[in-house]
């Protein structure tokens, strides 16, 4: 399948600009952000577990009836 009209190709100069503070920072949380799965899981454990009661309370998934096949 092909849409009728092509999009033009990304100009990163043009469409995508970047300052040197844009590069600094994503060069920083690069570095910053390297976890391996132990301190990620160490990181996710700082935050506090939802109570039944909250879980009880977010909606399911849309529709009103169960999948079947």
């Amino acid at each position: 399948m092909k849409s009728r009209k092509s999009s033009r190709p990304l100009n990163l100069s043009r469409d995508l600009p970047t300052s040197a503070a844009d590069v600094s920072a994503l060069r920083q949380a690069q570095q910053s952000s390297s976890m391996d799965l132990e301190a990620y899981l160490k990181f996710l454990a700082e935050f506090p577990a939802p109570s039944l009661d909250e879980l009880r309370a977010r909606k399911g998934p849309a529709g009103s009836k169960p999948f079947e096949l």
